[in-house]
């Protein structure tokens, strides 16, 4: 009697860093991919959701470690499902969702130079065509959820070179815990919309109208020099530490993976670049805030600008 070939049951590779790259079409998402790439990550462009877990398996049995992967509004209704199917594969897997976002005259003004039609052009319920803007408002609709729970990277002052570099930084991080992400910007331009605490520091002094500090950042030794000297900007240093210090463990016990504190001044060139760097030095080396669960991570909004490159 012919003995029946016995099957082995599937070993699973666990801990795989599975990335998931979403966010508004027009907003980077390709830039974003390719940095991906270029660390090494196995990419996949466009997978349609339902496919989402046969790719995983299959990566599993070659015993990949680390991949990437785009997904958009693009097939609508589906993307509903992605939340469930993200869950079941963090029972195994380590997850990372990063959203990629733009205000919409940056993102009309984008399809306008590329001369490309939005994914949902098509789909509108009351003409069967939808406009651009209603395109990108059902798009922000349909991808809300994964938004909430994602790294939120606002790309509408930020070009291409930039984008890539804050990926770069971001696959630094630790795989586990909170990321913490110090991020300094003009209000001239807007506040970003993926800031979770934003402090004002227009109220200080600035270097701006100091001729030979003008040309200089937040960054520069004289600027920095400027700065320390005035009690009012320690006072704002201090303040603003004692609030982060004392509302970490709290955003640590929601489950939260990124928080991003923004810190404005007019141009994001000279106060809001100095904090940056100041919060980051002292977050950095305290021992006291369960710091071997958070990250942390500076961003230059205006400076990383410079020169700017379209996406």
């Amino acid at each position: 009697m012919r003995m029946p070939i016995p099957i082995k049951p599937k070993v699973a590779c666990s801990n795989m860093q599975i990335n998931l790259i979403t966010g508004i079409s027009g907003s980077g998402k390709s830039v974003a991919l390719r940095a991906f790439e270029d660390a090494g990550y196995d990419c996949v462009d466009n997978l349609p959701v339902p496919l989402l877990e046969n790719l995983i398996s299959t990566l599993e049995k070659e015993k990949c470690d680390r991949v990437a992967v785009a997904i958009d509004a693009r097939r609508g209704e589906s993307i509903a499902d992605l939340p469930l199917i993200l869950e079941q594969l963090r029972r195994s897997h380590e997850i990372r969702i990063v959203f990629l976002n733009a205000d919409t005259n940056t993102l009309v003004q984008r399809f306008s130079e590329t001369r490309r039609r939005h994914p949902l052009s098509g789909t509108s319920e009351q003409s069967g065509a939808a406009t651009l803007i209603e395109a990108i408002d059902k798009e922000r609709s349909l991808l809300e959820p994964l938004r909430a729970q994602a790294h939120s990277i606002d790309t509408s002052n930020l070009p291409a070179h930039a984008l890539r570099s804050w990926i770069q930084d971001l696959l630094k991080d630790k795989p586990l815990g909170l990321t913490v992400v110090f991020e300094s910007f003009g209000f001239k331009k807007g506040v970003p919309s993926d800031a979770d605490l934003v402090f004002d520091v227009r109220c200080l002094p600035n270097p701006h109208y100091d001729k030979a500090l003008r040309p200089l950042t937040g960054n520069d030794a004289p600027v920095q020099a400027f700065l320390e000297k005035i009690p009012e900007v320690q006072s704002m240093e201090v303040d603003i530490i004692h609030f982060v210090e004392k509302w970490l463990p709290h955003y640590i016990a929601d489950g939260r993976s990124y928080l991003t504190v923004a810190i404005g001044c007019t141009g994001g060139q000279h106060r809001s670049v100095y904090l940056v760097g100041q919060l980051n030095k002292y977050f950095s080396v305290q021992k006291n805030l369960a710091t071997s669960q958070i990250n942390f991570l500076t961003r230059h909004r205006e400076l990383d600008s410079i020169p700017a490159v379209a996406l």
